[in-house]
């Protein structure tokens, strides 16, 4: 089975580096505009309960089922959400949640450790499910966090968390041969659905 696990177009805040976080953000235009329809087919895609995904999977997957999975959801940023780096650059709460190598809670927010917690477990059981089912794919449309979350834990070779973060549009494609055995996944490409990449 191969699992498709992608991130969602571009939004205002992306483009302004803010954290976005659990905010419902939508598509910008100039995201909407460049996606284009991905090279697969799939009758059904999981996405989240933010909007930008539902956007983006519309316009990649016209006609599959969309199917809202919450814990797959981005990491909750609290008071840093709608912010950027700049404009807290002297944010004592900030500065030593960066000094703690972001690890640390945010103010009414998530720790690193239990937001990966939870998308592993979120994801993991759908990759459970689809592989029950005898599904040939998995399709799996979410956030930058998402990726980094799942891929640190769980595929091969092994990079670190900050390392996994695609492009907007763009994601990973996953073999999981190995998944039941040894509970990994095996790298075979990255995508891009975007009209430039395609170009």
């Amino acid at each position: 089975m191969l699992i498709y696990l992608l991130r969602h177009g571009l939004t205002e805040y992306n483009a302004e580096k803010r954290y976005q976080g659990q905010r419902d953000i939508p598509l910008s235009a100039a995201g909407r505009a460049v996606l284009c329809r991905a090279d697969i087919s799939p009758k059904t895609v999981y996405i989240t309960p933010l909007c930008r995904t539902r956007q983006t999977a519309e316009v990649l997957f016209p006609g599959a089922r969309l199917v809202e999975t919450d814990g797959l959801k981005e990491m909750c940023f609290g008071s840093f959400e709608g912010r950027n780096y700049i404009e807290m650059e002297h944010d004592p709460d900030y500065l030593a949640w960066v000094a703690a190598n972001c690890e640390s809670p945010c103010p009414d927010g998530e720790t690193k450790a239990a937001f990966c917690e939870r998308i592993c477990a979120a994801f993991s059981a759908l990759v459970d499910k689809a592989l029950a089912d005898g599904e040939e794919m998995l399709v799996i449309l979410a956030h930058g966090g998402t990726q980094m979350a799942a891929m640190e834990r769980y595929a091969l070779p092994h990079k670190d968390y900050y390392e996994w973060c695609a492009p907007n549009a763009g994601g990973f494609v996953l073999d999981a041969k190995d998944w039941a055995a040894k509970r990994v996944l095996h790298l075979v490409k990255t995508v891009q659905y975007t009209k430039e990449a395609q170009a």
